[in-house]
């Protein structure tokens, strides 16, 4: 198959996906993985659906998630915890950046 056929095919399959999310009225970050980002107050950031932690600093975390790549800047920042699918990072949250 050529490769502009098989880009267009992967269109119409999100058009289709898509189209299902929204008629059933499914969360989308549940179908489509995208990351959850839940901030409490200034001091606490929970994190869900990332894929791997790409720089950890004690001022920087940055993480890769499946549509885009995320920053937390603060200062004592640390991983309180982390799993496959989430993660609490504690500190004093400054931004939260989002990078495609």
């Amino acid at each position: 198959m050529e490769k502009g056929k098989r880009a267009g095919l992967g269109r119409v399959r999100e058009n289709v996906k898509s189209n299902i999310v929204e008629s059933l009225e499914l969360p989308k970050d549940i179908l489509y993985g995208a990351v959850i980002i839940t901030a409490v107050g200034r001091s606490q950031v929970l994190v869900e659906n990332y894929k791997g932690i790409i720089e950890y600093t004690s001022e920087k975390i940055r993480l890769q998630a499946k549509g885009c790549r995320v920053a937390i800047q603060g200062r004592h920042l640390v991983v309180e915890y982390y799993t496959n699918d989430e993660m609490k990072v504690t500190g004093s949250i400054q931004g939260i950046i989002y990078d495609s």
